[in-house]
Formats: structure tokens, C-alpha cells, sequence
């Protein structure tokens, strides 16, 4: 079979031990901050730099990774011994990383698979997930690719925001931009549908909302068996409180896997704004 290498992006938000463990290679998007340009990670671009410049009112902006710097992973995997290469990617409609993808595919030497996951977050990162236990299965990119797009298209991105400002500034807002009136009145609930934000519910108080946003998960998860993963930027108390809430409620569905809770990642937080918790639930094959 041919040497299979996977590849995804930063906002995957994937633990680097699963990352390196799974063979997985991140490639980094960039954060600015004021008139510094940085890679999203720990040793650049972190939550807490992202949350920090938002509340102190510096301008925060993202940005892609060229398509000749994807090119230039591609091409090193190559020398490592790569054959084929499947790329799994946040959504088109939010990043022009998808795009850089499909550009540095074209130049590679060897043949790159990429796959616009239509989602944001862990279920972009549980899609490669998908794809490298399809290629550890002895599968080809193909199916690797396949199982990447059907994994993310299963799989329900669901979040809390403090305000839409963060969205609106970005111009990432989807249809949510009908709730920006009465911003200041309600507490927006929102998805990720066919690769952008759309308006779910809205709730007047945060309690109410996060009350909301965990019986929505519970309800999407139906008895499926799935993984979950709790995000957040700078509100861990209620993020643990969730965390700790659907390990009680989906311990059928989980089977004692582990609900992962983590810190979102520079980029999608610099959308978002402090104060976001989402979810991800994404049914296992």
C-alpha cells in the first residue's frame, strides 16, 4: 500500500500528544496581534495572548497559511517518504486554508487529497482523526479522504457566545447577523451548518443559555456512539461545569472515553471573544 501521510491545520484543536501519536502533521495559521504577526500554538499565538488583546481593545486578525507553505510541508512529507497525502481543513466558508490546500496540491510531487471538513474546531480535528484510523487500517487516500468528509458532514458544532461583536468584526457571522438588534438583550446559541455560523437559538441570561447548550448536545447525540469535546476561551469554570455535565448524561453514548475540555485555539477565539464555551459531538464509525 502506498505511504499515507495526514494533515491538518491548527484549528483543528487537536492535543499535540494525539497529534504526534495519531502521525498527524499541524500546520500552523497565523494570528495578529496589533502589528506582530504570529503562528497559532504555544510557542506563538496562544489563547490567552488572543483574550488578552480582545479585552485591552488591540486589533486581532488571522490569516491562512500560503498555498506555498502547505506546498512546503507537502514537499518535505514527500522526502520523508509520503506517496499520497490527505489535508483535512477548517471549513472554506470560514478560512482560505481549504483554498491554500487545493493550490499547493497542484504543485506537490506526490497526490494531495484535500478535504474541506465544512466545520470548525474538534469536529475539523476528529475528521483527520477519521482519515489517519482509516490509513492505520491499511485503507487508501481515498477512503481516508472519504471517511474525513463523512465524519465532519455526521458531526455538530455548537456553541455560546458573549457577544456577536467578535463574529460581526471578522465577518463570520452566517445568518446570526439578524440577532446583532437585540445583542445587547439575549445570549446567542449558535452551529456550524454546511460549513458556517448560523443562528440557533437565542436565550436571555449566560446560565440559561449553557443550560440550553447542553440538552441541545444531549439531544443531537441521540444513542449514538460519539466523541465530545468541550471548548472554551477564558471561561474554564463553565466549561468544566459542561464537561462534567454531558460525562454524566452520554456515559452510554461515550463508553468511558474521555470528554476532552481544552482551550480554543488563538485563532477561532480571536471570532469569538472571551467568555465562548461550544461543543462538538462527532458518531463514531
Amino acid at each position: 500500500m502506498p505511504r499515507i501521510f495526514i494533515v491538518t491545520d491548527s484549528t483543528a484543536c487537536l492535543p499535540p500528544e494525539v497529534a504526534q501519536d495519531r502521525d498527524i502533521v499541524v500546520v500552523p495559521l497565523q494570528v495578529v496581534i496589533g502589528a506582530k504577526v504570529h503562528d497559532e500554538g504555544s510557542e506563538g499565538a496562544t489563547p490567552e495572548l488572543v483574550a488578552r488583546a480582545l479585552r485591552d481593545f488591540v486589533p486581532v486578525s488571522t490569516s491562512r497559511p500560503a498555498p506555498a507553505a502547505l506546498l512546503a510541508v507537502y514537499q518535505e512529507l514527500a522526502a520523508r517518504g509520503a506517496e499520497q497525502i490527505v489535508s483535512v481543513h477548517i471549513s472554506g466558508d470560514m478560512s482560505g486554508t481549504f483554498e491554500s490546500a487545493q493550490l499547493a496540491a497542484r504543485e506537490a510531487s506526490v497526490e494531495v487529497l484535500a478535504v474541506d471538513s465544512r466545520q470548525v474546531g474538534a469536529a475539523t480535528g476528529y475528521a483527520a482523526l477519521a482519515a489517519a484510523d482509516v490509513r492505520d487500517a491499511g485503507g487508501d487516500a481515498r477512503q481516508a479522504a472519504a471517511a474525513a468528509a463523512s465524519r465532519a458532514a455526521a458531526s455538530h458544532s455548537l456553541f455560546y457566545v458573549d457577544t456577536l461583536e467578535y463574529l460581526r468584526r471578522g465577518g463570520r457571522i452566517g445568518s446570526a447577523a439578524a440577532l446583532l438588534g437585540g445583542a445587547l438583550s439575549v445570549k446567542p446559541l449558535l452551529e456550524i451548518r454546511d460549513g458556517k455560523v448560523e443562528s440557533l437559538e437565542k436565550v436571555r441570561t449566560a446560565g440559561r443559555a449553557l443550560s440550553r447548550l447542553e440538552d441541545l448536545i444531549v439531544q443531537a447525540a441521540g444513542e449514538q456512539q460519539l466523541d465530545v469535546c468541550v471548548a472554551h476561551l477564558a471561561n474554564p469554570e463553565r466549561a468544566g461545569d459542561l464537561t462534567a455535565r454531558l460525562t454524566e448524561r452520554l456515559a452510554a453514548n461515550l463508553e468511558g472515553r474521555e470528554v476532552w475540555c481544552t482551550e480554543l485555539g488563538a485563532v477561532l477565539g480571536a471570532h469569538v471573544g472571551p467568555g465562548m464555551v461550544a461543543a462538538a459531538i462527532s458518531p463514531r464509525a
